[in-house]
């Protein structure tokens, strides 16, 4: 998807399985609307991702009936067991006594979506030949108290609100913290779960160069004008340096080193290893990863 290959009937397919995640997910944050530590973050007028999911379907099918499209009805049908995991997941956390883990299951999707996603944004802008910003609602936010959409950096305003209000929400109780923390593990296989059951591009893209990977840290929102730099439009890429590494890997070479390395930075900061002692501990073991 980052590289553009993912087939346009197959971005569909995806669009249309993060709608049912995002649709499955708010409505569980809004039945629980004035839940303790729900309430600090519930914004749906800032947040909520279903609608523009739906117009950015209903754009590239050309109608409002998407849902009895041939290609939904088709998923609805046999739907991938990742998907279906996914949505059980979230209505039983929904229909459960304690609905609180349902923040960590919208701190993984909106954080991942005013991060990462801007980048794809611009990437699938190219690939699909869009045209003055539709199809591609579900990446735009509207700025903290304001109307239009939000720039890169009022976007990192919103990333500021949420985790402050999200600290908030949990406060001192180390209990919650370690069940907030343990199912956004869970939020993040999930999630991962939907991107193995996309299906490769029809196209053969057999190897690929690895760049040279920065530290593994905090998610960067790319700045303002990066867009064009990511998507061919001229100057060095933000996301990685311009050297390029010697060896040639396969696709699914690539994405299982960077799955597990970033897997590993996770695990290094929620067990409390951040700093110099999480970055000696992540070099080690990308050294063991390399060196087997």
């Amino acid at each position: 998807m980052v590289r553009g290959e993912l087939d346009r009937e197959e971005y569909i397919r995806f669009l249309m399985m993060l709608w049912h995640v995002y649709d499955t997910l708010e409505l569980g944050l809004e039945r629980h609307a004035s839940h303790s530590i729900l309430s600090f973050t519930h914004n749906p007028a800032l947040l909520s991702r279903a609608p523009a999911l739906s117009s950015d379907i209903a754009h590239f099918l050309q109608t409002a009936d998407w849902q009895n499209h041939p290609l939904h009805v088709e998923l609805m049908n046999d739907p991938p067991a990742a998907l279906s995991q996914y949505l059980e997941r979230l209505k039983d956390i929904a229909s459960s006594g304690d609905p609180s883990p349902l923040l960590s299951h919208a701190y993984v999707r909106y954080m991942g979506d005013l991060s990462g996603g801007q980048v794809i944004r611009g990437r699938v802008t190219k690939s699909y030949s869009l045209e003055d910003g539709l199809g591609v609602s579900f990446f735009d936010f509207k700025p903290l108290g304001g109307t239009g959409t939000a720039t890169i950096g009022e976007m990192r305003k919103i990333k500021e609100w949420y985790r402050e209000n999200m600290n908030s929400a949990v406060g001192d109780n180390q209990d919650l913290k370690a069940d907030i923390v343990e199912e956004a593990i869970t939020a993040f296989e999930l999630n991962g779960g939907l991107f193995a059951a996309l299906r490769p591009p029809s196209l053969p893209s057999l190897e690929v160069c690895i760049p040279t990977l920065p530290p593994l840290g905090e998610p960067i929102t790319p700045v303002d004008g990066s867009f064009n730099k990511l998507s061919g439009g001229g100057g060095s890429t933000v996301l990685y340096e311009s050297k390029v590494a010697e060896k040639m890997y396969q696709m699914s070479g690539v994405i299982a080193v960077v799955a597990a390395m970033s897997l590993a930075h996770f695990a290094l900061v929620v067990g409390g290893f951040t700093g110099d002692r999480g970055m000696a501990k992540l070099e080690a073991l990308r050294s063991w990863w390399f060196a087997h």
